[in-house]
């Protein structure tokens, strides 16, 4: 068989080759003989360059893109869209991340952030002289020996309230790690079981009785405040679960852990100063708020499974403007404390951002979308913010 232009085998023998011009030229009118031979050949061969063409652009596009495998050490495989090219490496750090990403949801970073916040500058309240600070006065043990079993405890406390409340917090926070699947009961358990033994374990070793007392006090409370037994799940009653917070976050954390500081760290005998009544007692007020305030955004699911918090009972906006009253009020209250101040730049800095924080409160407020829960909910995070700017105002009152 010929071969013509390009190496296509033409389907003629060597004496029809004054028919080609004829046959070709005329086919579609009249085809000659072997022209329909030709048309086939001709196709096939297109098809056949088209096909190696489109293997190729497939090859190399997928060669760029990273989804090419190779199965021995020739044979080019191309992989599926979705599968990675190193499974094993991948899967492993998207394990690593959604199980980073679930615990730190299980934590409730915002109190562990307060927690934190708290203990570290309610510290800095027996502080008299600036000798009194040193590195190892941040750094040292006696500030970790506060803050790690303290860290754990409030792990302990917020991880146990999502254990019982599993169906509620698939209606109000669904993206709970517990609520959405991503922990199962049993790794829930596990956490809360090990963050309370941890805790307790360091407690006794740092041989602190007010670090310990705060730890026994906060797993007392968070204990009766969350497990479902008679007498106990005081959440459902408004007073007794806003109680639970305020001894917890008001007394336990501003005096333990002043007296803490004072004793055992820098040796003194105890003596109760202005701005450690000062910081309980605005933080009894302030606690009440949060209390109230948290259960806003979570009526729907409250009223279905029988939580009758004041969001519950009086309304949404109601309680919500009482929260934000009170803590108007509160905020004139610290003015009036660091009015009274003899040391000027105790006197200038409280009552300067006293004033600030009162007036981004009573702003912020007014653009609240009182029929949006992610309005509602990004408001009270919010107040966790002023919760954190008020510690580090509560040093300067003297």
């Amino acid at each position: 068989m010929d071969r013509g232009r390009g190496g296509i085998p033409l389907p003629w023998r060597k004496d029809e080759r004054k028919e080609k011009k004829s046959c070709w030229g005329l086919w579609l009118e009249s085809p000659c003989p072997n022209t329909l031979g030709l048309m086939v050949s001709l196709t096939a061969s297109r098809r056949r360059r088209q096909d190696g063409l489109v293997r190729n652009v497939t090859f190399l596009e997928a060669q760029r893109s990273g989804k090419l495998r190779f199965s021995g050490s020739v044979t080019p495989v191309k992989v599926p869209d979705g599968i990675s090219t190193c499974p094993e490496n991948e899967n492993v750090k998207d394990t690593v991340i959604q199980l980073l990403h679930s615990f730190y949801q299980f934590s409730r970073p915002h109190t562990v952030i307060g927690t934190l916040i708290g203990i570290t500058l309610v510290s800095l309240l027996p502080v008299e002289t600036i000798s009194d600070l040193s590195p190892t006065f941040f750094m040292g043990p006696a500030e970790v020996q506060a803050l790690v079993p303290s860290v754990l405890m409030n792990i302990y406390v917020v991880g146990l309230n999502q254990l019982f409340d599993v169906e509620i917090d698939k209606v109000n926070k669904p993206y709970l790690p517990l609520a959405s699947g991503d922990f199962s009961m049993g790794t829930g358990v596990a956490i809360v079981s090990a963050s309370l033994l941890t805790s307790f374990a360091m407690g006794i070793m740092f041989q602190s009785p007010p670090l310990l007392s705060a730890l026994l006090i906060s797993c007392v409370l968070g204990s009766v405040y969350s497990i479902e037994l008679p007498l106990l799940r005081w959440k459902k009653q408004a007073f007794l679960a806003a109680t639970c917070i305020m001894v917890v976050r008001a007394i336990v954390v501003q005096l333990a852990f002043f007296v803490h500081m004072q004793r055992f760290v820098l040796g003194k005998t105890m003596v109760v100063t202005r701005s450690l009544v000062f910081a309980t007692a605005f933080m009894c007020f302030f606690s009440a708020v949060i209390a109230l305030f948290k259960d806003i955004p979570d009526v729907d699911g409250d009223r279905d499974f029988g939580i009758q918090s004041f969001s519950v009972s009086f309304g949404q906006e109601r309680v919500f403007w009482i929260c934000v009253n009170m803590l108007l009020i509160l905020y004139g209250a610290a003015v009036a404390v660091g009015a009274s101040s003899t040391f000027l730049p105790s006197k200038l800095i409280t009552i300067f951002g006293h004033c600030t924080l009162a007036f981004i409160l009573w702003f912020r407020a007014r653009l609240v979308d009182l029929t949006s829960k992610d309005s509602i909910t990004s408001f009270y995070m919010f107040i966790w913010k002023l919760f954190y700017a008020e510690y580090f105002l509560v040093p300067f009152v003297r």
